[in-house]
């Protein structure tokens, strides 16, 4: 029945890619200033076996120039949130102890191990496909049975779930003695969570999650799961690795999140209610536009982290290039990307497009991204932070313009 196809359609639009791109945190210098706060860090230590000795190689004290509460100076920023030391290592003593409080502790590094924030770019990009293909197709909508696809779609975000944990637990194994520079707050840096522990949740999520999808849904949504998350597991296991070469990452990362999300999830939803697929305007734009941007996302977000990558031979554009002049370029190619969907709203047919936020919309994005680059202070690291995470927010609400050009 349609309601059936429907719902396998949104499911899929929740699980046939999984996030390639960990979020951007402070990477650690020999002494950093910034923000009120200086960070120091001895080389010596990180060679520590443990990641316990590895946090307490940060050392957080007020700048001479600048002062700060006793609460942010035992805080060091990333772009997912603060991150406290003190917290962490209090989480390690708690699952190490066996106290009352080593269950919450296991499940909250459980939870962080997952890093639930990176799918928030997929879940976005698939709800917004979805709407797209059923708006676009009289009478979807009017036969849909939401009391059969809610619970579908339940088994769906689940799938999703588990493909994520699989892919960014991976990455965490094998990044764990370069997350400790760059980002030590992950579960497994940190040793929140043992090699053991992370193996065991990265196994059972690589096996159940497509299990679900095999079992619960069309073979073809089994095949698109099975991509991104084949796609997923090489990014980071050697000997492939495509993370190490820069070319490699960025054509992942962008045909992942560019092209496939894209035109996997109309083409999947188009396909489960019956209907024909044909290339349609906004389908084409949507699939070129977000390709490119997620090439500027691939090489942005190595910018904070080209201590960690140089110190363990991780080719990018950043460290070969030089952050200020890959921050400046990736925002020309942005920028020339908005202009060129601008230039697609004016061209294109009347009535092909809702003008108003195809052309208004991309004007204005336009905009906030250079006042955001007016702000950006290349040789500083806190500043180019804040901007890659800016650039996240323009990639969040290009997909609300989607839904309505």
């Amino acid at each position: 029945m349609i309601s059936s196809r429907i719902a396998s359609a949104a499911a899929l639009a929740l699980s046939i890619a999984s996030s390639f791109v960990p979020s951007a945190v402070v990477s650690l210098s020999t002494t950093t200033t910034h923000g009120g706060l200086r960070l120091s860090h001895q080389p010596g230590r990180l060679s520590s076996p443990t990641a316990v000795s590895a946090l307490h190689t940060l050392s957080f004290r007020p700048s001479p120039i600048a002062k700060s509460s006793t609460k942010s100076s035992s805080l060091s920023m990333a772009v997912e949130g603060d991150f406290d030391p003190d917290a962490i290592q209090n989480s390690i003593d708690a699952i190490q102890s066996g106290s009352k409080g080593s269950l919450k502790a296991r499940l909250r590094a459980l939870y962080k191990f997952t890093r639930p924030h990176t799918i928030r770019g997929t879940v976005l990009a698939s709800i917004a496909g979805t709407t797209r293909a059923l708006v676009d197709t009289p009478g979807a909508l009017a036969n849909a049975n939401w009391g059969y696809m809610l619970p579908r779609a339940v088994i769906g975000m689940v799938a999703l779930l588990l493909g994520n944990a699989f892919i960014v637990g991976i990455n965490q194994i094998f990044d764990a003695d370069i997350d400790k520079l760059n980002k030590p707050f992950l579960p497994v840096a940190s040793g929140e969570m043992s090699g053991k522990a992370a193996w065991v949740a990265v196994g059972l999520s690589g096996v159940i999650g497509p299990a679900i999808v095999y079992n619960f849904f069309p073979l073809l949504l089994f095949k698109l799961y099975m991509l991104g998350w084949t796609l997923g597991a090489i990014y980071s296991v050697p000997p492939i690795r495509t993370k190490r070469n820069a070319l490699a990452a960025g054509l992942t990362i962008a045909t992942v999140r560019g092209f496939l999300l894209n035109f996997g999830v109309y083409y999947a939803v188009k396909d489960a209610i019956g209907a024909p697929f044909r290339w349609s305007p906004k389908v084409s734009f949507i699939a070129r536009f977000m390709t490119a941007f997620a090439t500027v996302i691939a090489v942005t977000k190595d910018l904070p982290d080209v201590e960690g990558d140089r110190a363990y031979n991780i080719s990018t554009f950043a460290t070969r290039v030089g952050v200020p002049k890959i921050a400046k370029g990736a925002s020309a190619v942005l920028l020339l990307n908005y202009v060129h969907a601008i230039l697609t709203g004016v061209l294109a047919k009347e009535a092909t497009f809702n003008m108003i936020p195809m052309v208004g919309g991309h004007v204005a994005l336009a905009t906030m991204l250079l006042v955001r680059f007016r702000e950006l202070v290349p040789e500083d690291l806190k500043s180019i932070k804040t901007y890659y995470k800016h650039i996240w927010d323009l990639f969040y609400l290009e997909y609300v313009l989607y839904t309505l050009i």
